[in-house]
């Protein structure tokens, strides 16, 4: 299986090659000797050795742009099986966002045959514990040191093995990192091997499924006794994923919403593209304390050029800041069912309660388990379950402050015929009644 996923991986490279930007570099990356003084050339990818402990000889390259901000945040992008630092950085945006916004980029780069991170090992699971995780913190020392990195502004980001990584990373050091941005990933502790193999097949299925409990206790075992601000997290996923089954992104989900008690049922679901559907847990901001963001009909290589500039807003790194929340009472949304033995039938009512006129609107729901939508009205519906959206019909898009519009769906159900306890409209939370 560990095959399988290098052989999926290859393409990356090339594919998230062809969508860097004009710009991309080129630059051989230049070794640089122990002895060197701390500081490293900027603009320029290089490679720092003597960075401090390293039990597993991973690599360390570092992207420090030329108009370095003064206590600069700190992102270490994690690359995927097959990969390398110099490959994360050549194949992906975040050396360009980071000439722009000034901050540092790390690359960690692993020397082992497979070329994927060490996410299974009870070593790694374990702050302090040992392996790649141990490494990736010196260099993040190192980093913090050299350039008076600020402390509160360290992030993770990678891409399949990479997100797993990710994972572990945010669950071994929570005092140490801010967020994470994981695309392809899976939980942490998911692939837990004690035998020294680097796949776990159950977990790569999908079939490790664990209560939100569970799943987090995970997380808080791999550092008995912090009580302090755990990292948020943005998690990134493709239905058709045939590497890391898209089950993965499920269990991702309840595993941070309970780390960071935001709870299961999204605050806000929307559509920023076509084919994603985008959750937020905790709050409806662009930094709210879990972000999901599902993308149909997409595989495990799901990666391409913008979704950093989306994981980015996420951090804050951005200028963009806390999102504004939404007026009080901007919109009010109210639901009832009525229901037989297996299906059911909903009627919801928008109403627009600010002072400005709605244009086009897009409504965001969770149905309850076991709800499944077979057809409605007065919107188009998608997906049939889970994290719906519901996007205006041609006639019924304006809603002039004061005023109201009804549509409706049909469903089946397999017990639960309730109606969907909380509504975004256009991505910002409505009252309900």
């Amino acid at each position: 299986m560990l095959l399988a996923l290098l052989a999926a991986l290859v393409p990356l490279l090339a594919a998230t090659v062809l969508t860097t930007p004009a710009a991309a570099r080129t630059e051989t990356p230049a070794a640089v000797p122990a002895a060197a003084p701390a500081a490293v050339p900027t603009a320029t990818l290089t490679e720092v050795t003597g960075f401090g402990d390293n039990p597993s000889n991973l690599q360390m390259y570092v992207y420090v742009p030329a108009n370095v901000t003064a206590h600069p945040a700190v992102v270490v992008a994690v690359h995927y099986c097959t990969g390398s630092g110099p490959a994360m950085y050549s194949g992906t945006e975040w050396a360009s966002l980071a000439d722009r916004y000034g901050f540092v980029v790390m690359y960690p780069s692993v020397t082992r045959a497979s070329k994927c991170f060490d996410v299974s090992s009870p070593q790694a699971l374990k702050r302090g514990g040992g392996s790649d995780p141990v490494g990736i913190k010196s260099m993040i020392d190192w980093t913090t040191r050299t350039y008076d990195a600020d402390t509160t502004k360290i992030f993770a980001t990678g891409i399949s093995s990479g997100a797993m990584m990710t994972n572990v990373l945010l669950g071994d050091y929570p005092d140490v990192f801010a967020a994470g941005a994981a695309f392809s990933g899976v939980p942490f502790g998911c692939f837990a091997t004690t035998d020294g193999s680097e796949w776990n097949s159950a977990c790569s299925g999908g079939t490790v499924i664990h209560t939100p409990q569970q799943w987090g206790d995970l997380v808080r075992g791999a550092h008995p006794g912090y009580t302090g601000t755990r990292p948020r997290m943005q998690v990134w996923h493709g239905t058709e994923d045939d590497v890391l089954r898209y089950p993965n992104f499920g269990e991702e989900i309840k595993q941070w919403t309970n780390v960071l008690g935001a709870g299961q049922t999204p605050a806000a679901t929307d559509s920023p593209a076509s084919g994603w559907t985008r959750t937020r847990y905790g709050s409806t901001g662009d930094q709210a304390p879990v972000e999901a963001i599902s993308l149909q009909g997409v595989g495990h290589n799901l990666y391409s050029y913008g979704m950093a500039s989306r994981a980015l807003t996420f951090f804050g790194l951005d200028g963009s800041g806390p999102a504004p929340q939404p007026e009080p009472g901007a919109c009010k949304v109210t639901a009832g069912t009525n229901a037989w033995n297996t299906g059911l039938t909903a009627s919801v009512t928008i109403t627009n309660t600010g002072t400005t006129a709605i244009a086009a609107w897009q409504l965001g729901f969770t149905l309850p388990a076991g709800q499944t939508i077979t057809n409605g009205w007065g919107a188009t519906y998608a997906p049939a379950s889970g994290a719906v959206t519901a996007t205006n019909a041609s006639y019924n898009g304006a809603l002039a402050p004061n005023t109201s519009v009804t549509i409706g769906y049909q469903a089946g159900h397999t017990g639960n015929s309730a109606a969907p306890a909380a509504f975004t409209l256009n991505g910002k939370a409505c009252t309900t009644g």
